[in-house]
């Protein structure tokens, strides 16, 4: 793995196809807007489940390397922290709970690990359900995806502090054994006293039972990367949606075949379509306060200008 050194204040983007991603338009534009100055953005692309030396080389390199500001992690948020956590000064509350970083940054002459998913996640989860929504329908939630995401959005929605707005119940599933084992002791840990169910899902027929399952007004999340990193849906055409239901695309760019779904469902079972866009712009406007060390805001006329902005630079047109 060839990595030069930074000639400049440099934040890296560790992902799968980071060039396709709106951020390297989006990014010179919030840089300028935001008062940063001769600063760039690069980025690393890494295969699905790359081997730990790969992360630990990368992850060395921005460590040691003056200029290598810090980095935002998606897709190998499990992977990277399980690879490198021995390598990080300083590992914040939320990564050592869940056991994933997605942000890189340096701090007093500390190398700090953040999981900003369970903060990104939370702003985008409240800004499109309904207040009380758990509460006045017990709704559960179905997962699809065992990764760092999920992790995070379950956090987020079954914290006791929430009171009764909680899901009744917490379906997850995954194609990998592993990963479904790794998210219910974590799960368990919270001791939240919430059911959760953890199913292997080899096909999209597999997740169609599962949905089928489901209650009026649930919460369904597509967390796989299908759709971005992999071609395809974790779902089939033929299987419906349920009743009012919320319905989360975590990604915002690819072939997007599981929000195509939904839409087209939309107005026949009263769904609720949301994409990852918002998501998108919490999540690196969370690591660019955090590596650059500014002020971001996260609501306002300040944030809508954010979104303006990002807009306007590198917002996709729909599929």
């Amino acid at each position: 793995m060839n990595l030069a050194a930074a000639t400049c204040p440099t934040l890296y983007f560790i992902g799968v196809s980071t060039r396709q991603s709106s951020i390297m338009k989006v990014f010179p534009d919030w840089a300028a807007h935001l008062g940063l100055r001769n600063v760039a953005i690069a980025g690393i692309d890494f295969p699905l489940h790359a081997p730990p030396a790969d992360y630990r080389a990368v992850v060395r390199f921005i460590k040691d390397d003056p200029l290598s500001l810090g980095a935002l992690v998606t897709t190998h948020k499990i992977d990277l922290y399980a690879a490198c956590v021995d390598l990080f000064d300083v590992v914040d509350a939320h990564a050592r709970r869940l056991a994933e970083t997605s942000c890189l940054s340096k701090s007093g002459g500390q190398f700090v690990c953040h999981a900003k998913d369970p903060v990104t996640a939370g702003l985008a989860l409240d800004h499109f359900i309904p207040a009380g929504h758990f509460a006045r329908t017990g709704a559960e939630v179905f997962a699809i995806g065992a990764g760092g995401s999920t992790l995070a959005l379950t956090w987020h929605l079954m914290q006791a502090s929430r009171g009764a707005d909680r899901p009744a119940r917490v379906l997850v599933t995954d194609r990998c054994a592993r990963r479904l084992h790794d998210i219910e002791r974590l799960h368990r840990s919270w001791a939240t006293g919430i059911r959760c169910e953890y199913m292997l899902a080899q096909t999209a027929a597999d997740n169609d039972a599962v949905l089928q399952g489901l209650r009026p007004a649930a919460l369904v999340v597509n967390a796989s990367g299908m759709g971005k990193d992999r071609p395809g849906s974790p779902l089939t055409d033929a299987c419906p949606f349920p009743e009012a239901a919320l319905v989360w695309e975590l990604n915002y760019r690819g072939e997007l075949s599981f929000l195509q779904q939904a839409r087209r469902q939309a107005q026949e079972r009263r769904l609720q379509v949301e994409d990852g866009w918002l998501y998108f712009i919490y999540g690196w406007s969370r690591v660019l306060a955090e590596v650059f060390h500014i002020e971001v805001p996260v609501s306002g006329p300040g944030f809508r200008q954010l979104c303006r902005i990002a807009q306007q630079a590198g917002q996709p047109a729909p599929p």
